[in-house]
């Protein structure tokens, strides 16, 4: 494993992977349910090699979880908010408590430390517009160290969620 430092602040170790690793996260990139056999068959390896690669990839991290893609529009009708954060004292200190306190809110489901002008970048999902004018004055209106927050309606998705594009070779 390889320690690397981000802004001096927390250090994330990167896992030393061979292709074979890379070829097994390709597959269950696109299936985590798909059976170690078949994996194993797939790749050149024994089942019970593939199974201690794939315990080793989620013990270090490298699989951090396996889940369910759920389409959020055949569950209920709702609407999906980009809001841009600007705080009035950014620090790490502050930053770090603004960011526990949108880990906390079922409505957050994504947010960014991001550089620029805007300090935080902030996906939320709510059933309604009541619905995100009661969180911004929860969340956002009532933090005294939120200087301005800018709020943008999407209209339509044009890039789905995918675990394919995530921009990394495997």
């Amino acid at each position: 494993m390889t320690e690397i430092v981000i802004n001096g602040v927390c250090p994330v170790e990167t896992v030393d992977l061979d292709h074979f690793d890379h070829r097994i996260i390709e597959i269950v990139r696109r299936n985590n349910l798909e059976p170690a056999r078949a994996i194993a068959g797939q790749v050149g390896l024994s089942e019970s090699a593939v199974l201690r690669r794939l315990r080793r990839l989620r013990a270090t991290g490298v699989i951090m979880a396996d889940v369910a893609l759920i389409d959020p529009a055949r569950l209920a009708p709702s609407i999906t908010i980009h809001v841009l954060v600007e705080l009035t004292k950014s620090g790490l200190r502050m930053e770090q408590e603004f960011a526990a306190r949108l880990a906390r809110r079922p409505e957050v489901v994504g947010a960014w430390n991001v550089t620029g002008r805007t300090d935080f970048l902030l996906t939320v999902m709510v059933p309604s517009i009541e619905a995100y004018q009661r969180f911004s004055d929860e969340v956002l209106a009532a933090d005294d160290n939120v200087r301005d927050f800018e709020t943008l309606v999407s209209l339509r998705e044009i890039v789905h969620p995918n675990p394919l594009r995530g921009g990394m070779p495997v």
